[in-house]
């Protein structure tokens, strides 16, 4: 292996990188490596449609094979060019169902230099599931894939995946079928999905929205609310709202409304198809929520090949801890304030979720990773980095709660117009508790000069006298005296005042 020697990279993994050959595009997905939460290296689509056609002829256009054949010279000279070593090639429902399906398998080997994997429909809806886990702390529910060519359907419930079933209701053989027809389409798609009788165990539970086309139907849905964090990942609905928005993009078929520019104009023609394909799941299911993923057949892929051990590590805490040490002063201190929080937590009345103490400590390990910047400007980066950065296994009030948090703490604890978007996505639970962990941060950072060995020795305390009046003391040991100072007193002053506490130090 050849380490970069860019500091910006992790240690001690090499790139990898997947084509995954769809129905509709075409895509290389190179990642940093092969890890719990693998970071985008580079990531190209080229929209060849080879599903198109082959409900008619049963074979793939000539034209999109050759558009195909051209990107996997590209596709392979990028990989190369990226010091990606090892390479996965997969192949979905176009290349497996057309007739000239083996033909146009063997030439794209031919380019690549190895084998093409091309995925029967039930692994196809394994490796969704699998993309699903590796998204997702706790998934429950199903899990729906649409691609071109096909929908995959998978019960998920933690680490158990349970029955799935492949149906041929992807986006371009749905619209293909019904000739424009949006009547005959619902026809069509309502005759598979009364086949799948497992979505009726999904009941009150979460559908999982997974493929290109419903990604892009989150991406409307955020344009036409105004929705302030365009992140698709865990983007989540109720049930009721969902049902809403469909209807109205299927009964939208001009699409002149502003809002349908944020999608691309190679998926707009088929949003209504797949729109008509989740009403119909959704409506046999009755879920809850509807959440739409990122993570997929490629990252279930990936999944797949970890180990056990690396599989059960959280995929969130995992990631705060790789960009701790790629731009935090101290990992190893954040790695302490993740821990001692969690002692301090309870002195203050706070009785943690085990979801809240997940987002807590990885507020932690991301407190420090904006140190770098003006101090005028270190909240906001930390803000911006954290609520836009491609995390998984967090929600979006979650990832309000990790951003607001760090910008709190180096911001002060009052709200201006840098956190309003933000607050509005945070649960008022989750803006108090960011607030209160702000302030303990404002504290610790200061007393420690942002360097391990000194948080772990201190604890806050009942007050050992009645007579203090004081309702909490942060107990410092004698070897840490001369830490004490006028800002650092403003600091614990400043947390007094949230919590409605009075605080003091007493130094032993």
């Amino acid at each position: 292996m050849v380490e970069s020697e860019a500091q910006g990279r992790l240690p001690g993994i090499e790139p990898v990188s997947i084509v995954d050959i769809g129905s509709n595009s075409i895509r290389l997905v190179i990642y940093e490596g092969l890890n719990r939460a693998p970071t985008l290296l580079f990531n190209e689509k080229v929209m060849c449609g080879l599903g198109k056609g082959i409900a008619q002829t049963g074979n793939m256009d000539e034209g999109s094979v050759t558009r195909a054949l051209a990107a996997l010279h590209r596709f392979k000279a990028l990989s190369h060019q990226a010091r990606a070593h090892t390479m996965y090639i997969l192949a979905t429902a176009a290349a497996r169902e057309a007739g000239n399906g083996p033909d146009f398998i063997h030439k794209a080997e031919m380019i690549l230099g190895q084998r093409v994997r091309v995925l029967t429909g039930e692994e196809e809806a394994k490796f969704s599931a699998l993309g699903i886990m590796s998204g997702y702390d706790s998934a429950d529910g199903i899990a729906g894939d649409l691609g071109g060519g096909s929908l995959e359907l998978i019960d998920i419930k933690g680490k158990i995946i349970g029955r799935g079933m492949t149906t041929p209701l992807g986006g371009i053989r749905l619209s293909e079928y019904a000739g424009g027809s949006l009547s005959r389409a619902t026809a069509y798609a309502r005759k598979f999905v009364r086949n799948v009788d497992f979505l009726k165990e999904g009941a009150g539970r979460t559908f999982y929205a997974v493929g290109g086309t419903w990604r892009s139907l989150a991406k409307l849905h955020m344009q036409l609310t105004n929705y302030p964090l365009h992140m698709i990942q865990d983007y989540r609905l109720s049930f009721e709202e969902t049902m809403t928005f469909l209807d109205g993009v299927i009964k939208n078929r001009d699409q002149k409304e502003p809002a349908y520019q944020a999608v691309s104009r190679s998926r707009r023609s088929l949003l209504p198809y797949g729109a008509i394909a989740m009403r119909e799941v959704l409506n046999a299911m009755r879920p809850a929520w509807v959440s739409f993923s990122v993570q997929g057949v490629r990252e279930g892929y990936l999944y797949s090949l970890l180990s056990d051990a690396t599989k059960n590590q959280d995929p969130l805490l995992s990631a705060a801890g790789e960009l701790a040490v790629l731009r935090a002063r101290s990992p190893e201190h954040a790695r302490e304030l993740a821990a001692w929080t969690g002692n301090m937590l309870p002195m203050f009345g706070i009785d943690e979720t085990t979801e809240e103490a997940r987002y807590r400590q990885a507020a932690c390990l991301l407190a420090d990773i904006s140190w770098r910047a003006h101090p005028d400007y270190r909240g906001l980066q930390a803000l911006n980095i954290i609520a836009h950065s491609s995390f998984v296994g967090i929600t979006h009030p979650g990832r309000a709660y990790v951003a607001l948090a760090n910008y709190y703490r180096f911001e002060g604890l009052n709200d201006d117009g840098a956190t309003s978007a933000l607050a509005t996505i945070a649960t008022p639970r989750l803006l108090d508790l960011a607030k209160m962990l702000g302030g303990i941060l404002r504290v610790v950072y200061l007393f420690s000069a942002s360097m391990p060995g000194v948080i772990r020795h201190l604890k806050f305390e009942r007050p050992r006298s009645s007579a203090s009046g004081l309702d909490l003391e942060l107990v410092v040991p004698p070897e840490y005296s001369e830490f004490s100072g006028e800002r650092l007193e403003g600091r614990l002053q400043q947390l007094a005042k949230l919590t409605g506490k009075k605080i003091a130090f007493r130094f032993e």
